[in-house]
C-alpha cells in the first residue's frame, strides 16, 4: 500500500502536466498538442504571446499574435481572419498532414495554413521577433512561417517583397475596421522590382507612394529620418524577387509600421515613459501626398491656392472642371515638341529643351537606364521623342520618363530635381517675358511718378489758388485798413497793351517786390508797373506795404501811386514814371563823389554809370 502510494505520487506531475496541456508558458506546438481558447504560448524571450482574442467593441474570437510585455494590446498578425469564431470553442492544433488550422466546435476547419507537401510530423514555434514558424520535426525544414503570410503589421526582421513573377507579392492588407480583422480596402507593398518603391493601394489602384528607393532613403519622402531605419533595406534575390526589410529601432523590438484600415501607413516605437506607441510619422501627410490628385503633368504644392497647378508649358484638359476643383483630368502639353511637328509634317522649328524643376517628388513610371552618366541621361532622352522627362540620382542613377508624368508634388524642405521636355517656343516667351517684366516695371514706376508729380503739382497749385484767395482777402482787408477806395483801377488788358505785353524792352527793373516796366497809357501819359512776382514769397507783403506807405506820405518830391490793378493772380502798381532813374542812383553818385576814397568811382564803367543815372 506505501509502496503504491508513493508510485502514484511520481506520476502525479506527469499527469497533471498531461491534464493542464499547454497552461504552462512554452513558445511550442507539436503534432500531440493543441490551444484552447483559454490557453495561449510565450515566446523563448516573453516578448510576444499566441492565443485567442476578441478586438475591441467585438464579440467574434480569432487565433493572434501580440506583443506579451506592454500595457496596450497590440496584435501585429491574425489567422482566420475571414472566419471568425462566434463562441469560445476555438482550438489551434496542427492537422495529420501536419498543417496548423483553426478549428472550431463542430471540427470545421476555419484557417490552415495550407501546406502541400504532406509530412506526419511537425512543430509550430513562436520567436521573440513575433514570427511563427512551422517546421518538420525530423529535419529543421520550414514548411511555413506567419512572416509570409502577414496582416496589418510589419515588424522588425519581417520582409515584404515583390517580383517579376505574377503574384508572388508580399503584402499587408488592412483591417475593415479597428473591431474587424477582415481585409479591408488597402493593401501596401513594394513595386517594381527595378525601382523600388513603397505603395499603398486602395482596392488595387495606387493610393499613396514613397518615391524611388536610393540606398538610404525614399527620395519622396523628405520627412524621412535614416536613424529610425538603421536597418531598413532592400534585397534583390537575383531571381526577380526584391526584399524589403528594417531592424526596428532598438533591441526589443518595439517598433511596428501599421497599415491601418483608413490607408495611412503608420510607424510608431513604444515610449515606456508614457506607455503607449509615439507615431514616427504617418503617410500620406496631407492631401498632396495622394496619389495623382493633380492628375497628369499637373503638381501639388499645398503652399498655393488651389494647391494643383499644371507644369510650365501645358494647359488644364478641361477647364471647366480644373476651375471647379477637380484636377484628376491633368493637363496637356501647350505646344508640340520638335520631334512630334516632324511627325506630324508640320514646320521642323527648333530643338526642344529642358526646364529644371527643383524640390520635386518625382513622378511615378520611372524607367532605369544602366551604367549612363549624367550627360548621356540627357542626351538620351532628347533623341527618344517619347522621353518627357529626365533625372540623375544619386545611388539610383539615370532615370526616364515616357507619357504622362504622374504624381507630381513641391515641397518646401526636399525633394529632387527632375527635367521637363519643353518645345524651344517655351523658352523663347519665357526670355520675352525676361525682356517685358523690367520694361513694364519701368513703365509702371514712370507712371506712378508721373501721375504722383502731376497730382502733387495740382495739389500745389490748388493750395496756391486757396492761399491766393485768402491774400485777395487780406489784401482787400489791408486796403480798407488804409482807406483807398478812391484808389484808381486799373485793367489788366491795359497794362499788357501799355507795356507792350511786359516786353523785356520795357523792362526798368527789378526788386524784392517783382520787376518794374516802363510803359504808355493810350492817352500818352508815361507811367511806371510794378509787377508782384508769383515765385516772390514777400511780394504780397511788400505790395500792402508800399500801397499803405505811399498813399499816407504823399509829397511833391517822392513818386506818385496813380493807382493798381488786381486781377486774378495778378497784382501791380502804377506810378508815375521817372525819367532819371530813382533816388538810389542819384545817391550813389553823391556818396562816391564825397567819399574821400572815390578814385574807384571814377573808373570809366562806374562814371558812366553814374552820369547815366544822373541824367
Amino acid at each position: 500500500m506505501g509502496l503504491l502510494s508513493k508510485t502514484n505520487l511520481l506520476l502525479l506531475p506527469v499527469l497533471c502536466c498531461f491534464c493542464l496541456n499547454l497552461t504552462v508558458a512554452i513558445d511550442t506546438i507539436r503534432s500531440s498538442q493543441s490551444i484552447n481558447d483559454s490557453e495561449y504560448i510565450i515566446s523563448k524571450g516573453s516578448v510576444f504571446k499566441l492565443g485567442f482574442f476578441s478586438p475591441e467593441n467585438s464579440t467574434n474570437r480569432y487565433l493572434g499574435i501580440w506583443y506579451n510585455n506592454i500595457s496596450v494590446f497590440t496584435v501585429i498578425w491574425v489567422a482566420n481572419r475571414e472566419k471568425p469564431l462566434k463562441d469560445s470553442s476555438g482550438v489551434l492544433t496542427i492537422s495529420e498532414d501536419g498543417n496548423l488550422v483553426v478549428l472550431n466546435g463542430q471540427a470545421e476547419i476555419l484557417w490552415s495554413s495550407n501546406v502541400s507537401n504532406s509530412v506526419t510530423n511537425s512543430s509550430a514555434t513562436l520567436g521573440d521577433f513575433g514570427n511563427l514558424v512551422l517546421r518538420v520535426d525530423t529535419t529543421g525544414l520550414v514548411l511555413w512561417e506567419s512572416f509570409q503570410h502577414p496582416s496589418d503589421t510589419i515588424v522588425s526582421r519581417m520582409k515584404l517583397s515583390t517580383s517579376s513573377k505574377k503574384d508572388q507579392r508580399l503584402q499587408l492588407t488592412s483591417w475593415k475596421s479597428p473591431s474587424d480583422p477582415s481585409i479591408g480596402s488597402f493593401s501596401s507593398g513594394i513595386d517594381p522590382p527595378t525601382i523600388p518603391e513603397a505603395f499603398v493601394w486602395k482596392e488595387g489602384r495606387p493610393y499613396w507612394r514613397s518615391g524611388p528607393w536610393n540606398g538610404q532613403v525614399f527620395i519622396g519622402m523628405p520627412n524621412w529620418n535614416p536613424g529610425y531605419y538603421t536597418g531598413f533595406t532592400f534585397i534583390d534575390d537575383t531571381n526577380g524577387t526584391v526584399f524589403e526589410t528594417f531592424t526596428g529601432l532598438d533591441m526589443l523590438h518595439l517598433s511596428k509600421i501599421v497599415l491601418d484600415w483608413q490607408g495611412n501607413v503608420v510607424h510608431t516605437y513604444w515610449d515606456d515613459g508614457k506607455e503607449d506607441w509615439e507615431v514616427v510619422h504617418k503617410n500620406p501627410e496631407d492631401e498632396c501626398d495622394v496619389y495623382g490628385t493633380c492628375g497628369a503633368f499637373g503638381s501639388c504644392d499645398l503652399l498655393s491656392s488651389p494647391i494643383c497647378r499644371c507644369l510650365r508649358g501645358f494647359e488644364p484638359k478641361i477647364i471647366k472642371e480644373w476651375n471647379r476643383g477637380n484636377w484628376t483630368s491633368g493637363c496637356v502639353r501647350r505646344t508640340p515638341l520638335q520631334c512630334e511637328r516632324m511627325n506630324n509634317s508640320i514646320e521642323e522649328g527648333k530643338a526642344d529643351g529642358f526646364l529644371k524643376l527643383e524640390m520635386i517628388k518625382v513622378p511615378d513610371f520611372a524607367e532605369l537606364a544602366l551604367d549612363v552618366n549624367i550627360e548621356d541621361c540627357r542626351k538620351q532622352c532628347l533623341e527618344n521623342c517619347s522621353c518627357v522627362a529626365y533625372g540623375y540620382y544619386t545611388g539610383i542613377g539615370c532615370l526616364s520618363w515616357s507619357g504622362n508624368l504622374i504624381d507630381l508634388r513641391h515641397f518646401t524642405v526636399g525633394g529632387s530635381d527632375i527635367y521637363i521636355r519643353l518645345a524651344n517656343l517655351e523658352f523663347e516667351e519665357e526670355r520675352n517675358s525676361r525682356v517685358i517684366i523690367p520694361i513694364t516695371v519701368t513703365i509702371g514706376v514712370i507712371a506712378i511718378a508721373s501721375t504722383a508729380f502731376f497730382f502733387w503739382r495740382w495739389m500745389a497749385k490748388k493750395k496756391r489758388a486757396m492761399k491766393s484767395k485768402s491774400n485777395e482777402s487780406l489784401l482787400f482787408d489791408s486796403l480798407n485798413d488804409v482807406k483807398l477806395q478812391d484808389l484808381p483801377i486799373f485793367d489788366l488788358e491795359e497794362l499788357a497793351k501799355a507795356t507792350n505785353n511786359f516786353d523785356m524792352a520795357n523792362k526798368l527793373g527789378q526788386g524784392g517786390f517783382g520787376p518794374v516796366y516802363r510803359g504808355k497809357l493810350h492817352n500818352g501819359q508815361e507811367i511806371a508797373v510794378k509787377r508782384l512776382c508769383r515765385a516772390s514769397g514777400q511780394g504780397l507783403e511788400e505790395f500792402l506795404n508800399e500801397v499803405a506807405l505811399i498813399t499816407k506820405l504823399q509829397h511833391r518830391n517822392l513818386v506818385r501811386l496813380l493807382g493798381c490793378c488786381i486781377e486774378g493772380e495778378e497784382k501791380m502798381l502804377i506810378y508815375e514814371y521817372m525819367p532819371n532813374k530813382s533816388l538810389d542812383a542819384i545817391v550813389f553818385v553823391v556818396i562816391c563823389l564825397l567819399n574821400m576814397q572815390c578814385e574807384g568811382c571814377f573808373q570809366r564803367n562806374q562814371m558812366s554809370l553814374a552820369l547815366a543815372c544822373y541824367y
